[in-house]
């Protein structure tokens, strides 16, 4: 049996090393735990509690692996995969990945670790080259908008569909010049939230006769400063518009802030929609029509495929996506009092 010692010497460090890295303790070098990572693949180390779950046939813990723990979607997200995997007799634990690639990778890595049944993982920055990372003796379920070389259980958002709406929507309500924040149409970035909902939001507006001037697409961070910033930005281009759809709905809040501070009325000056629906969206003043992505279906999905994964139901090359339906949700932001 391959024991801590053994991962020490063939990573030509201490065991306290190997027990930091297992442990996830803070100050060890991330050159140091690649190394001590590399050395338990190439073993086979497995630490007591997983022999202990093997013996047992499962944990009864499962991972989920975000990009964010602070913007109000994640929490949404995370809120919902807890309470639906209790009902599966369930624990998650979850991780944060500040949608940083390596960290991505570490906690697919470490998740064999910490003995977890499977893991979601919402990946940002794994490519589409990297699917034999989600096809290990592990079950992962993948929740985002990247695809694949190769298949993997995918759950993925009606971006394209959903951002299409807003377009069709807000033209349906009077505005005629389109702006966008929280992402680029242009094929040569890759494909993500912010690119899909661009092209879908284009693309529905030119096939209802309005062209969308691409200087009025502007990517940023998804936060509430990044939403004010940026509607400071397409303020400043001297390009009139009269429609903004956001990428996320915090962004659509802070873009509404950065109008009133401009003296701005929304929806009387400009509509203003986002995407995600989440609570906050229906608090604020105007409260923010945006696209519900259908969470709860998505939640079921994606907890469907990992269970009936780790329960063993599935042949190795029986892969699935799930790609949700979108509703549109319309509030004040986009109503126009009536003359």
């Amino acid at each position: 049996m391959v024991t801590m010692q053994d991962v020490a010497r063939h990573a030509g460090v201490s065991v306290m090393t190997v027990s930091n890295v297992i442990n996830a303790r803070p100050h060890v070098r991330d050159a140091t735990r690649d190394r001590v990572l590399t050395a338990i693949d190439d073993l086979g180390y497995a630490v007591n509690a997983a022999a202990r779950s093997l013996r047992q046939g499962r944990s009864g813990v499962i991972g989920l692996a975000i990009p964010d723990i602070d913007r109000p979607y994640f929490g949404q997200l995370a809120e919902l995969i807890v309470a639906r995997a209790a009902q599966d007799g369930y624990e998650v634990v979850i991780e944060h990945t500040g949608a940083d690639r390596e960290r991505e990778i570490g906690a697919l890595r470490h998740s064999r670790l910490r003995s977890y049944d499977g893991l979601l993982i919402s990946a940002v920055n794994l490519s589409g080259a990297d699917a034999a990372l989600f096809r290990g003796e592990l079950p992962v379920v993948v929740l985002g908008e990247r695809s694949y070389e190769e298949r993997v259980d995918h759950v993925v958002m009606a971006n394209a569909d959903g951002a299409g709406m807003i377009a069709r929507h807000l033209i349906e309500q009077g505005a005629r010049s389109l702006a966008m924040i929280g992402g680029v149409h242009d094929p040569a970035v890759p494909a993500g939230a912010g690119t899909l909902r661009a092209a879908g939001f284009v693309e529905a507006a030119e096939a209802e006769g309005v062209q969308v001037d691409r200087r009025m697409l502007v990517d940023c961070a998804y936060s509430f400063e990044g939403g004010l910033r940026s509607v400071e930005h397409l303020l400043g281009t001297g390009v009139p518009f009269d429609g903004l759809f956001c990428a996320t709905d915090v962004l659509a809040i802070g873009a509404i802030r950065g109008l009133h501070e401009r003296g701005i009325s929304v929806p009387g000056d400009m509509l203003v929609a986002g995407f995600d629906d989440v609570p906050v969206a229906r608090f604020t003043v105007p409260s923010v029509t945006s696209v519900a992505p259908d969470h709860a279906g998505m939640v079921d999905a994606a907890l469907a495929m990992l269970v009936s994964r780790i329960a063993g139901e599935r042949g190795a090359d029986d892969y699935r996506e799930h790609v949700s339906t979108a509703r549109l949700q319309v509030r004040e932001s986009t109503r126009r009092p009536r003359s």
